[in-house]
């Protein structure tokens, strides 16, 4: 399937909203991400195929220097087609040219992602322990530092 990658708007709020209520145990509400389309200090963007269809959606929140990867799905229909290595590839081109570093948090029984974060060059640095609820599991803390010229 074709699809371009977008800034989220609030056309894209009902299909990211039924994503990710498919994808986690915990999900945001629709208002909770209607408020971050107004949070300067976060990017959101969609995998949007030709019809409008929303394949799937990532939120990068960035503090200075910083990038914390705060979510990313993709519809159970589009998974294993290289949306979520597209999307996170987004990020992390932009925290090549702007950040020290990206983060993120993810389920330890989670493989699928943390294959995909450690072939995007993330490692392993840490682990919150009973960090995700329903159900309880620990999180894996997975970082990608950034070279930038003149910051060593």
């Amino acid at each position: 399937m074709n699809y371009e990658l977008m800034p989220m708007d609030r056309s894209h709020l009902p299909q990211v909203a039924a994503i990710e209520r498919e994808s986690f145990s915990q999900p945001w509400s629709e208002q909770l991400f209607a408020d971050e389309l107004f949070n300067d200090t976060v990017s959101l963007i969609v995998a949007e195929g030709e019809d409008g269809t929303v394949l799937g959606y990532a939120e990068l929140q960035v503090i200075l220097d910083e990038g914390c990867l705060e979510k990313i799905a993709v519809d159970k229909k589009f998974r294993r087609q290289h949306v979520a290595e597209e999307l996170l590839g987004a990020f992390l081109r932009f925290g090549a040219a702007n950040l020290a570093f990206l983060t993120l948090e993810v389920r330890e029984s989670n493989g699928a992602a943390i294959g995909l974060y450690r072939k995007l060059g993330f490692r392993e640095v840490g682990r919150r322990k009973r960090y995700y609820q329903d159900p309880i599991e620990d999180a894996v803390l997975m970082t990608v530092e950034f070279d930038r010229i003149g910051t060593k």
